[in-house]
This record gives structure tokens, sequence and C-alpha cells, in this order.
């Protein structure tokens, strides 16, 4: 029997539920601001080329000027000098882009602490109760950042000693690197290394294991409270830009109504 009637008449009667975990991509998105003598992306901006006038009577379209990285985007593995040899955007095969989802739910841990990081002993308690990943899962951390999502200021939170985001520890980076299931691991916040991850061994070691290891990386999403622990799928649909070391792009949840 074929899956895709079943597929699109659940989607049609309202049992299988969409959710966009994606924030809203504009001029005021919250991004990363790296300190000298670093080069930053621009943000995002929107250039009106025509809207119903001489230079176009019967349209509006405009050109578009952003950075790979801004929003909620996508890391390749060339992103990283550790993966330099693997995927750019474009190359990433489909299906990794599809899959299921788990959700690691430390809201609590990351409002006492905003310099939280997620351990292996996390994780396998989470799957402990909740089972082991399925081939080609989406790790998704919630930790409630989204709710800083609107304000460049909350959303980095920033002081004279860095960025205050949760992440990731070292250790648990190159485990979660080596640990097959996975093709990708997404996050609240604007990269997947915590804010603190340049004093961590190697520095930004999410970015380090994971895109060394072929795995993907998704920054900046939103809702994830809406998901359960296990039990949705996963789309991730990024911009097949070649030689793209990332790209804006729209995540689905799917799941039982």
């Amino acid at each position: 029997m074929s899956l895709i009637p079943s597929l699109l008449g659940a989607l049609g009667s309202g049992s299988l539920r969409i959710v966009d975990l994606t924030n809203t991509l504009q001029a005021s998105t919250p991004v990363l601001r790296l300190p000298e003598p670093f080069e930053n992306l621009i943000d995002f901006s929107l250039e009106t080329v025509s809207e119903y006038d001489k230079p176009g009577p019967f349209w509006k379209h405009a050109n578009i000027h952003t950075g790979e990285h801004i929003g909620t985007h996508i890391d390749a593995p060339v992103h990283w000098i550790s993966g330099r040899d693997g995927h750019d955007v474009a190359s990433i095969p489909p299906a990794r882009l599809f899959g299921p989802a788990a959700v690691l739910d430390f809201s609590a841990e990351a409002e006492a602490d905003n310099d939280f990081l997620l351990d292996v002993h996390h994780v396998e308690a989470w799957e402990a109760e909740h089972g082991a990943f399925e081939p080609g899962t989406w790790l998704l951390l919630r930790t409630g950042w989204d709710r800083y999502a609107d304000s460049q200021e909350a959303f980095i939170n920033a002081d004279e000693n860095g960025s205050h985001t949760p992440g990731f520890t070292a250790e648990c980076a190159e485990w979660l690197a080596g640990r097959e299931e996975l093709s990708g691991v997404g996050v609240e916040t604007v990269g997947i290394d915590a804010g603190r991850g340049a004093e961590l061994d190697p520095p930004f070691p999410m970015h380090y294991h994971l895109l060394g290891a072929d795995k993907y990386g998704i920054t900046s999403l939103q809702h994830l409270e809406q998901l359960p622990p296990k039990g949705a799928a996963i789309v991730v649909a990024p911009l097949p830009i070649v030689g793209g070391t990332g790209s804006p792009a729209r995540v689905f949840a799917l799941l039982d109504a």
C-alpha cells in the first residue's frame, strides 16, 4: 500500500499537525556578532526593485541581501575546518534532512544557569527514559531560549566576559558526533555551540566534532515546547547553495494532532 495517500489524508483531515520551528527572517532577526579582528556576515535586508510602479507596473519584487548563517539556518560540514572536505549545502543528501525528532528539554536548567552545558549523562538519562535514538534522528535541545528571539541583546546575552547561552560540553559534542544514528543537532540559540564555546577544548566543539563527522546543525529554532520528547518528525529545507557553507532554512515538525 502506498504511504503517500495516507500521509496526505492525515494532513487534510488535521490528524497530522505541522509545527513551524522557524524564526522569521528580517532586518531585526538576531545574529551572531564576532569580536575583532574577525569579520561578521552582513545582516538580512530586502532591496525593493519594483512595487507596482514604473520599474515593474504589475509586480513587486526585491533583491535579498544576507549572510549564509543568519536566522534559522543550517550549518553544512564545509562550514568548519574539520569538515572542509565534506558536503556543502547543495550536496547534503536529502534523506538526511528528514528524520525523527528527539527533543531534550533542559529549559529549567538553562533558566537557572544561562551557561548550562548538556553532557553525556544527560543524554544517556533521556535515552533510558524515552528509548534509544532511531536512525536519522535529529537531536533538538530545548532551552527556552526562543523566548528571546525578538531581541538582539537578550538573544546573544553578552557582557564583558562574552556571550552567555546554553550548549554542549566538549565531551558531549565528541560523543554525539560518534553516534551513527544522528543526522544532526538543532538548538534555539544563535549557534550550535554555547556562548562560551571558544573556551572549551577544542574551541567550539560542536562545530568541530559534529561537522567533522558529516552531521549538520540547525540554529534559532522556535516552538520546541509544542513537540513531544519522541514521536515527531522533522523536515529541514535549506536553499541548495552550491559551495554554500550554510543557508537560511525553513524547518517543520510533523506530529499527531
